[in-house]
């Protein structure tokens, strides 16, 4: 499918146009077309002719564009806040504070509130991050730019650039718009724009980018586009919209529907049946709503939010920050990545792959005189390569002089004196020095040819590596049952060359893709049901990342991309994005044992009520032991979140029909020994109808932490060890409940041997049930 996903993909170039195919992904090289700008008169042979605008004119200008920044984004923190209340889980919390307020049930109010509030307070300071990376936008435009106005040459802030500006660019320089060169030529570094490694030439008539770095030459050149209209600025138009599906929401939203739906049915059958034996509304309203309430999973998002966030400080030991929370659970889910090349796969650093000698040069003479023809000052990576290359060659030569490459000649050369004799070197396009030699057939290199005197001696071969690890990532990203696809702004012939190397087949390839484009395939897989995950390092990144379920950025990243990722690398290197998959996938588990919990607890709670008020004709718990409940169980089963888990082998989905079948078998075999229990209470003990409240109560308490232990391993519950958290909630749970039953504080008193025989049943029960699960499973 990816292979036939686009068809025709545009990127800048300052160069000349061709046409690359890679598995039927036909992508052409050229410039982005600007419409609606004022047009231009380029005299590239006159400058003097060259007036610049007035600062009239600017002003005017100004006003129709706009300022040279990206649209900041427009928001209010309170508002931002007060958004967290507003979705389908805070909207049943608020309901139930209402009907308990109106029912004067105010400490239950207070209760849900505080829980609703800690949801929002939580998400709301983890995951600012879209106002963060449009900021730091603006920053990178932030930068001072040499105009002529009113025929004088003048130094202003780049945010006052208009179209039809003539500015004066020269090494060194982060271009602060797109421009249109007219005089003289650059050597540009785009990486982080197009994902392309290698510097590219730019000459009179070619267009530059606003955010490439100049590392070469200097140039008069007009301004064709600012602001939002630039190639850079549309970036922060992206990110504006790039947001993330919210996953966790709906399936907690599934969750709370289907136990919510079960409920309302039982209420209605509870509330007619009750209504023909005559109990009054006053009775039957308060019973209802607890009913309610305990079928909404009040502290589920709490415990999410504890759960991952326990997670994200695991993680920032191996090296991983966190930025947005949900990206921890999206990463147990995630099933494809797109692994971005330049600077992520590879090493953004270009290195000697060969050397190819001609006629009676060895390798190690053609390297050297390159080395002669370069300059350590410059900068250039190609000539760092060489230099670097070259470094252990005992050949000895004097540089005499040396003129840096020229994008008119394609070419840089030396004089040098060498055994006695002065050479003239020449380093540059194999179209200019190789005297017609065919090119060696290596994929993926870009090569250089090297002469003496205009003798052609032989090609180099440079390349930007993969890094050590990336093959191996790759491959135990597929063991994990992560599908990868490469997705860069280079070119198909080198992504294709690169693929091979690290176990990525053609296929699986997207080459010369704009940011946007980038941005449009995650959103194509993502409405294909796909979980997606995106690595980056550059501004041509930053919307896909943020788009993105799990955005990753790595240690050498931009700021850019490091505010819209929702995982940043600290350490070189892929590695630690499998300590993240494997965290996630633990988490995972951890929340999948509370949910399965909570929906047997809701089950078993619902019936035993509904179908106990039926049959004895009153209330067999009392409202205040219904709230005690939201403690002993919901509060204190948030330790689950600190567990000791393994992670699986494949990707993680929530399936909620299937877990709901399995809590209702499991749910089936606890109310079971809930309504034994309850019927030897009542008939065997002959409690009291209060004392049958409290026997309810422990025997609601005593399984819900019996199913906790029951359901956290698939094996048999002593094949793992829980975490000391877990057990020391438990065990206080029990004590402190256990000792409010036996003294009859906030209920009536049972007396102590009764209690404890209680448990000790359960306990043998649970054993009894914990072989029953295997044959489940």
């Amino acid at each position: 499918m990816a292979a036939h996903l686009w068809s025709i993909t545009r990127r800048p170039y300052c160069g000349n146009m061709g046409l690359l195919a890679i598995n039927q992904i036909w992508t052409t090289l050229r410039p982005p077309k600007i419409k609606n700008l004022p047009a231009h008169s380029i005299d590239s042979g006159n400058m003097q002719a060259q007036k610049g605008l007035t600062t009239q004119e600017a002003r005017e200008m100004l006003r129709q564009f706009g300022p040279n920044v990206p649209p900041a984004a427009k928001s209010r923190r309170w508002l931002l806040f007060l958004h967290k209340f507003w979705s389908p889980i805070p909207w049943l919390l608020e309901i139930i504070i209402i009907l308990e307020i109106a029912l004067h049930n105010v400490a239950e109010a207070w209760i849900v509130g505080i829980l609703l509030v800690f949801n929002a307070s939580l998400s709301f300071f983890q995951e600012q991050k879209a106002k963060k990376a449009l900021e730091l936008l603006r920053k990178q435009l932030d930068v001072q730019a040499r105009v002529l106005r009113d025929r004088k040459w003048q130094l202003i802030p780049s945010r006052e650039l208009v179209p039809d500006d003539l500015i004066r660019i020269q090494m060194g320089d982060l271009l602060p718009a797109d421009v249109q060169l007219i005089e003289g030529s650059l050597i540009v570094d785009q990486s982080m724009l197009t994902g392309e490694s290698m510097p590219v030439a730019c000459n009179a008539g070619m267009v530059a980018y606003a955010g490439s770095i100049v590392a070469k030459g200097g140039a008069f050149c007009t301004v064709i586009a600012t602001g939002s209209k630039t190639y850079y600025g549309k970036t922060a138009e992206i990110l504006k919209t790039a947001q993330a599906p919210a996953h966790l929401e709906t399936m907690i939203f599934q969750i709370v529907k289907y136990l919510v739906y079960f409920d309302c049915a039982l209420i209605a059958i509870v509330f007619l049946y009750s209504l023909y034996n005559g109990f009054s509304l006053v009775e039957l309203v308060p019973f209802s709503l607890l009913l309610l309430v305990a079928s909404v999973p009040v502290a589920l998002p709490a415990t999410f939010s504890l759960a991952t966030a326990l997670g994200a400080l695991e993680l920032v030991k191996t090296g991983v920050l966190v930025t947005r929370l949900s990206a921890i659970e999206e990463a147990a889910s995630m099933n494809i990545l797109f692994v971005d090349k330049t600077g992520t796969i590879t090493q953004n650093t270009m290195v000697v792959s060969g050397v190819y000698p001609q006629g009676r040069y060895s390798k190690d003479e053609v390297l050297f005189f390159a080395a002669m023809a370069s300059e350590e000052a410059t900068q250039d990576p190609i000539d760092l390569a060489i230099l670097n290359a070259s470094n252990k060659i005992s050949l000895q030569a004097q540089k005499l002089e040396f003129i840096p490459f020229d994008p008119d000649k394609k070419y840089c050369e030396a004089l040098i004196s060498y055994a006695g004799q002065q050479l003239h070197i020449f380093k540059g396009s194999p179209i200019i020095l190789a005297n017609g030699e065919t090119v060696p057939d290596v994929p993926g290199a870009r090569f250089i040819a090297v002469s003496i005197e205009g003798h052609f001696i032989g090609f180099i071969a440079l390349s930007d590596p993969p890094r050590e690890d990336a093959a191996k990532l790759i491959q135990q990203m597929k063991e994990l049952g992560i599908q990868q696809k490469m997705i860069t702004g280079d070119n198909a012939i080198t992504a294709r060359a690169v693929g091979e190397k690290v176990g990525i087949q053609p296929a699986d390839i997207f080459a010369n893709v704009f940011p946007e484009d980038k941005f449009k395939i995650i959103t194509k897989f993502q409405k294909e049901g796909w979980i997606c995950g995106m690595t980056g390092d550059g501004v041509n990144d930053a919307p896909a990342l943020q788009k993105a379920e799990v955005g990753i950025a790595v240690s050498n990243a931009m700021d850019i991309a490091k505010a819209a990722a929702s995982l940043i690398l600290t350490k070189p290197g892929l590695g630690n994005i499998l300590d993240a998959i494997k965290t996630s996938r633990q988490i995972y588990q951890r929340m999948l044992t509370y949910v399965l919990n909570k929906i047997i607890k809701t089950l078993q709670i619902a019936v035993l009520l509904g179908v106990g008020l039926i049959l004895e004709k009153q209330f067999v718990i009392s409202q205040l032991l219904i709230v005690l409940l939201y403690f002993a169980n919901d509060f204190v089963t948030m330790t689950i979140a600190t567990d000791h888990v393994s992670y699986s082998n494949k990707p993680d989905r929530w399936e909620i029909k299937k877990l709901t079948a399995i809590a209702l078998v499991f749910a089936f075999f606890i109310l079971i020994f809930s309504f034994f229990a309850l019927f030897f209470g009542q008939k065997i003990l002959q409690l009291s109808v209060s004392q049958i409240q409290t026997w309810v109560f422990l025997i609601l308490v005593f399984t819900g932490q019996c199913t906790i232990y029951l359901i956290r391993e698939r094996r048999h519950f002593w094949h793992s060890k829980p975490s000391l958290w877990m057990v020391g909630s438990s065990v206080l749970d029990i004590f402190v409940v256990v000792v409010l039953a036996a003294q009859g504080v906030l209920m009536t008193k049972v007396d102590a041997l009764l209690i404890f025989g209680l448990m000790a049943a359960t306990m043998i029960y649970f054993v009894c049930l914990d072989f029953l699960k295997k044959i489940f499973h």
